[in-house]
């Protein structure tokens, strides 16, 4: 297996259809590109949640996972559950924020989700985003739809710890769910781990990449 890098990351967009879906997905990796790239500017955009108790718990989140970055969060109130119904607003959000950012990566869910709200913004990011390096984040769920990842951002022992604890701080409206407890943030980035050779991971997957094979001096 072969480690590709990124280079300088400047810019992030962060998209998530509800509350807490970004930290669940990629917290690991926003707490290792914000320490790795210190005033990096981090763009987040949730589809819902707005104006809730739910809007200050990912404000407060968001802070912690992108420490040290330039962080701006909007969190808008489509209802959850019904994103298919509301596809302009969606749509329009999106490309407000396309106006402002030109990031050098987007991070988002994944296409292949079976919420019809993750799988509904994935559908919509790469036709406003169109030329960017986009990572589709995964969230384990009942419906069994994790698949065979094609990307990883392998996590510490103690990265891996902090984004569990930073989820259970954080979200307090969550912790009442069957599904959001330690052994299931660990365990799947344990097995995600073990797929790429390391301790623990978080995996992605990746609609297209290019890559740049010239020798560098």
């Amino acid at each position: 297996m072969i480690a590709l890098g990124t280079g300088g990351i400047e810019r992030i967009v962060a998209l998530g259809a509800h509350c807490d879906d970004i930290a669940i997905g990629a917290g690991g990796s926003l707490l290792t590109l914000c320490d790795q790239n210190p005033g990096v500017r981090v763009d987040v955009l949730v589809l819902s949640g707005g104006g809730t108790e739910r809007e200050a718990e990912e404000r407060a989140a968001l802070a912690a996972f992108c420490r040290g970055a330039d962080v701006e969060v909007t969190v808008l109130k489509l209802p959850d559950g019904r994103f298919p119904a509301h596809w302009e607003e969606a749509k329009n959000g999106l490309e407000e924020l396309r106006r402002r950012t030109d990031p050098d990566l987007v991070l988002s869910p994944r296409t292949a989700d079976a919420h019809q709200d993750h799988r509904g913004l994935a559908t919509l990011v790469p036709t406003v985003f169109r030329t960017h390096l986009q990572l589709e984040y995964e969230i384990a769920k009942w419906d069994g739809d994790l698949g065979k990842a094609c990307a990883y951002v392998p996590l510490s022992a103690e990265r891996a710890e902090e984004k569990v604890r930073l989820l259970q701080e954080h979200y307090a409206s969550q912790r009442h769910r069957p599904w959001y407890d330690r052994e299931a943030f660990l365990g799947l980035a344990r097995i995600r781990g073990i797929e790429c050779g390391q301790r623990y991971a978080e995996a992605f997957d990746l609609k297209k990449l290019t890559l740049d094979l010239s020798s560098k001096g």
